[in-house]
């Protein structure tokens, strides 16, 4: 029960944290679309794409390998040379991603960025300062230093809202709000790195398993390109078609029905270092255990979630955004709602692939996805609009979670209810009625009828004994309650 409690309070920890970052995007969205002209607004769209595109391939899957091998770590010495040498390697990688960035930054711009060179400019600085913050920030989850992960995680998200909402408010538009973004960054740079060397001390390393990070690391790097190609691809797509304009109708929607993810954001983050410690220490069931509550739990939320989002998108829309906006993005929200339900379900599956280190399939599996998902999308996005570049990323993260499930199971198998699952389908349905019925306008509206639901859901849920007796008594004797 100890461990359980530890996993589960860092669990609402990290999911405290996680609820504020995910906050911070839908804080900063009537900052963005109610100062910005749409099309600029597509623009910053189109930035932070960018960035979120580059820095994770230009770190070839390392942060995350570190987590993987030094979880279970105790040796100084190793811990020492293993973040240094995937330190220096990222600075290497980084820097030269910058550089072919800003060489080639006035084409890429003319393509896809409504020919604004200079930010692209602006982005090849960022870049290796993101990367290494992606690294310090995995070394906090590596070893579970939670309480400074998530003091970091929030400021670095809460800074560079506070930062790039002031210099928008003051005017200073699209260049001084990526140099605030840049600014916030290097602070948070500068701290956690001054940390992390209080910790573990300086050392010149000798890259002596890099060889093994990189035989983990790199197979990741097409399944992480990949799989950013079914995230965000859709958005440059939509500009070299439809325009810019056209990435801030679609965004505001996206971005409503992406809070889904919030969920498994906490446990995203504690699975892969708890799983890996208890696989390596060959307990098979304990990881099961933790596998099918983290499922059960997940969907327990994120369903009711996706159902509440999509009828409620128009009016919340009208609120974080403008009229305008929320005429075209309104649908955008449902499709990409049920996909960040399957791809929560996916995280949890595809831990067991991780666990066996049998990243190849993954990447193929998210390679397969993003060709299709391309393909699709140059077929659909002229002929549909924004409405079918929502349709194929719904289509890509079907494709990626039937595949991933059908490959872990191969290697590990644990129970999924779906019982439950039918349960929390039949209470969502008629918690959706609620809003039909309400039809609700304005914020405050808005916000009666999400607390109304929430109790429906609740209620049906334990009428129709979704969570059984013992569970409550499980997660009581967890939280003290």
């Amino acid at each position: 029960m100890t461990e359980y409690k530890l996993f589960a309070q860092r669990v609402g920890l990290v999911g405290i944290v996680n609820l504020l970052v995910s906050l911070s995007g839908i804080i900063l969205l009537p900052i963005l679309t109610k100062t910005l002209p749409i099309g600029e607004y597509g623009i910053w769209v189109q930035v932070i794409v960018t960035i979120t595109l580059i820095s994770p391939v230009a770190g070839l899957g390392l942060p995350y390998t570190m987590v993987r091998f030094l979880a279970a770590e105790k040796d100084k010495k190793r811990i020492q040379e293993g973040f240094y040498s995937i330190a220096v390697f990222i600075v290497f990688t980084s820097l030269a991603a910058s550089l072919l960035l800003f060489i080639f930054s006035e084409p890429f711009a003319a393509a896809f960025l409504g020919d604004r060179a200079d930010l692209i400019r602006i982005i090849s600085v960022i870049l290796p300062i993101e990367c290494l913050n992606n690294l310090f920030l995995n070394y906090f989850r590596t070893f579970q230093r939670i309480k400074k992960y998530s003091f970091f995680n929030i400021l670095y998200t809460y800074g560079m809202v506070a930062l790039v909402a002031y210099s928008l408010l003051s005017g200073y538009g699209i260049v001084g709000a990526l140099i605030s973004f840049l600014i916030a960054r290097i602070i948070v740079f500068m701290l956690m790195a001054s940390l992390i060397i209080s910790e573990i001390g300086v050392k010149i390393p000798n890259f002596s398993y890099l060889k093994e990070y990189l035989s983990f690391g790199l197979p990741t790097v097409p399944g992480n390109f990949s799989a950013w190609i079914v995230n965000s691809s859709d958005r440059y797509i939509i500009g070299y078609f439809l325009g810019v304009a056209f990435v801030g109708y679609y965004s505001p929607g996206y971005t409503l029905g992406a809070t889904v993810s919030m969920y498994m954001a906490p446990l995203g983050f504690l699975l892969p270092a708890v799983l890996s410690k208890l696989y390596d220490e060959g307990k098979e069931g304990e990881v099961k255990r933790y596998l099918e509550y983290t499922l059960k739990y997940f969907l327990m939320l994120a369903i009711p979630s996706a159902f509440g989002l999509s009828f409620l998108s128009r009016p919340l829309l009208i609120t974080l955004s403008t009229s305008e906006i929320a005429s075209y993005g309104y649908l955008i929200t449902p499709f990409t709602a049920v996909s960040m339900v399957l791809y929560g379900v996916y995280s949890v599956i595809g831990q067991i692939i991780v666990l066996v280190k049998r990243t190849k399939i993954t990447g193929s599996i998210w390679i397969l996805a993003a060709v299709i998902n391309l393909g699709l999308n140059f077929l659909f996005i002229p002929y549909f609009g924004i409405l079918g570049a929502a349709i194929t990323t719904l289509i890509a993260y079907a494709l990626a979670f039937v595949l991933t499930a059908y490959y872990s199971f191969k290697y590990l198998k644990f129970n999924i209810d779906f019982r439950f699952i039918l349960k929390s389908v039949f209470a969502s349905i008629v918690m959706s009625l609620v809003i039909i019925k309400w039809n609700p306008i304005g914020t405050l509206n808005v916000l009666i009828v999400i607390g109304v639901c929430a109790v429906v859901y609740a209620a049906i849920l334990l009428i129709l004994q979704g969570v059984k007796k013992q569970e409550i008594a499980f997660f009581k004797e967890l939280f003290r309650i």
